[in-house]
């Protein structure tokens, strides 16, 4: 999952960068409001996290103008701590939750996962195909109840696919999902883990569809 984050405070930006990567984000940051509003219009995320008080454009005209662009991808604003103004224009301008600063890194984590899970239709922290499940909680995928090792990169993409079970995912829409902005787009990496995948997994896992891309699917579904 490809998230976004805009936060003009050097250490809190790197340290939400750094936190999320931990948690298994691909992380793009920006530091003022102009640079979040161009890469929220032209790149593809799953979720934002937007600081409401930003230099060049503040958050509130960010957020107003992707929505006015079409932009749905959900959207975390941060807010002071005691200002429910903030909180309350924030949702009014199609923000879809806030936290208020200072927070927990795993309350903001778990506030994420549950944004995106919403997004993409998925009610439960489990996600599940067949003997397939993946926690987004704690991270953990198993197969028929036995723990399987994926890498990082293994478990985005494994993780993608469930969020959108049963569409058919292209090669690029993979990448521009699970990798931040500076990854070298004409890689073929994607190949090498839907193989790797369905060696833990069974071949039966993941569907390539011809010209198109992957699928995931409930078997006999």
């Amino acid at each position: 999952m490809r998230v976004l984050i805009v936060e003009d405070e050097p250490n809190l930006g790197q340290q939400l960068k750094n936190t999320l990567e931990g948690a298994g984000y691909a992380i793009d940051l920006a530091t003022d409001g102009e640079e979040g509003h161009f890469l929220g219009s032209t790149e593809n995320y799953d979720a934002v996290v937007l600081d409401l008080g930003l230099p060049e454009i503040d958050g509130l005209t960010v957020l107003d103008r992707w929505r006015k662009e079409g932009k749905v991808m959900p959207v975390l604003v941060l807010t002071a701590r005691d200002s429910w103004s903030d909180k309350v224009a924030g949702l009014d301008a199609g923000a879809d939750d806030y936290v208020a600063k200072p927070f927990q890194s795993e309350e903001l984590i778990a506030r994420l996962r549950a944004l995106i899970r919403r997004a993409s239709g998925n009610a439960s922290s489990e996600l599940i195909a067949g003997d397939v499940r993946l926690d987004t909680r704690s991270g953990k995928v198993t197969l028929a109840g036995e723990p399987v090792k994926l890498t990082a990169q293994e478990y985005k993409l494994l993780s993608y696919l469930l969020h959108h079970k049963g569409k058919v995912v292209s090669r690029t829409e993979l990448i521009e999902h699970i990798y931040d902005q500076d990854f070298d787009r004409d890689s073929n990496t994607i190949e090498v883990f839907v193989t790797r995948i369905r060696k833990k997994l069974g071949q039966d896992v993941i569907t390539t569809i011809r010209g198109l891309g992957y699928s995931l699917e409930e078997p006999n579904g």
